[in-house]
Formats: C-alpha cells, structure tokens, sequence
C-alpha cells in the first residue's frame, strides 16, 4: 500500500488512446516528505506519515515545529499517516512524487464530501414523497409516519429523517487513474472523487 496527499483542482476531460472523452478530477499530488517512520517495536504498527503543504513558521506550535525539524523538515498544514508501505519510503526525508502511480492503477480516494446543509428526506434519502392527489397540498415532501404502533410505542434508532447532509469523510474505492504529470505533480482520476475545489484528498493505491 502506498498514499499520497493532494489538493483536489477540479474536474475536466481527456482524450483516451481510442479518441474516446473520458471525464477526469484533476489533483495536484505531492510532493509529500516522509516526516516520521513508525515501528512495531516503537509504536506497536509500521506506518509512515507524511506531510503536504508548507506551512509558516509563525502559525506553528512548538511541538509540532520539533516534530518537523527532527526529519529535517519545514512544518506542514496536513500530516497523514500510510500503513504497509514499500521499503524504498520508510526512511524520513524521502520524497513521495505522484510519479509513484502510473496510468491504470487502482486507487481508492478519500476526502471530505460537499456539504448540504440541512436537508429534507427527499434529498437526503431519496424518499417519493406523499401523494400529489387528494387534497394533498402540503405533504409532497414531507416524510409521512415514523411510528411503531403500539409496539414498541417510540421511535426506533436510526430512521432515516431530516438533517445535516454531506460534509463526511467519504471514501470512494476502485477508481482507475487516467493520466500522471509528473512534472506539474498533477494525477488525472477517472470520474469523480469527494469534495469541493482546493480541498485535500487522500490518494492510496489499491492491492488486491
């Protein structure tokens, strides 16, 4: 397994090897610096975590400012970690590229999804809504009865009703990458991943 942090730039399109459009999220990859290895013997698991983004020295805390310096470092806005990595990345200081992925792999993408606001059972759970016949001029939307008779005479955990919708990590698994640049740090993915424009995706390969 081998991740790597990009900033989500938007959607676009590309021209495959048949002439075919295909739909791509373009993300900026890296290039993410190995800031601490972690060990079973230290930590009780083998990880590595990374860094992506500079952040300036004056927005960071002491501790944080330590951790950095001791791989030689400058501070980061965001830390990840990545389990089960290749040998050639478990040493501090080396560099992840978004050449490490090639066209054609399988990745899993994740990131925190779009948020809504709060939204009605329609949209948030695809409910039909009520009849449209009848007299029924105030109850297309609404969710209809959430009871349960008699018994158990309350409401059960769980049903599904109005509130908060998006703005959850989200993971989207099995996406193919189109097309690296790894001279721009640029990985083109096919279809869709979560979030908004400018926000940070967590790009991991998939082994089966």
């Amino acid at each position: 397994m081998l991740g790597i942090i990009g900033k989500k730039i938007g959607m676009s399109q590309i021209f495959n090897a048949n002439g075919e459009i295909v739909p791509v999220t373009v993300i900026e990859a890296g290039p993410c610096p190995v800031i601490q290895v972690k060990t079973v013997e230290n930590d009780g698991y083998a990880a590595i975590q990374v860094g992506f983004l500079p952040k300036p020295e004056r927005l960071v805390n002491k501790p944080l400012m330590g951790h950095c310096k001791k791989a030689g470092q400058p501070p980061y806005r965001h830390l990840q970690e990545f389990r089960d990595v290749e040998s050639a990345y478990c040493q501090a200081g080396s560099i992840i590229r978004a050449e490490v992925f090639k066209a054609g792999d399988k990745v899993f993408v994740t990131g925190i999804s779009k948020g809504k606001g709060f939204q009605g059972v329609v949209r948030r759970h695809h409910f039909s809504g009520g009849p449209r016949t009848h007299g029924q001029s105030d109850r297309h939307r609404a969710p209809g009865s959430i009871g349960a008779s008699a018994y158990p005479s309350r409401v059960i955990k769980g049903v599904r009703m109005a509130g908060q919708m998006g703005s959850e990590r989200v993971t989207v698994r099995h996406l193919e990458i189109a097309r690296v640049d790894p001279e721009n740090n640029l990985i083109y993915i096919k279809g869709a991943v979560p979030g908004s424009k400018n926000s940070i995706v967590t790009i991991r390969r998939h082994v089966s």
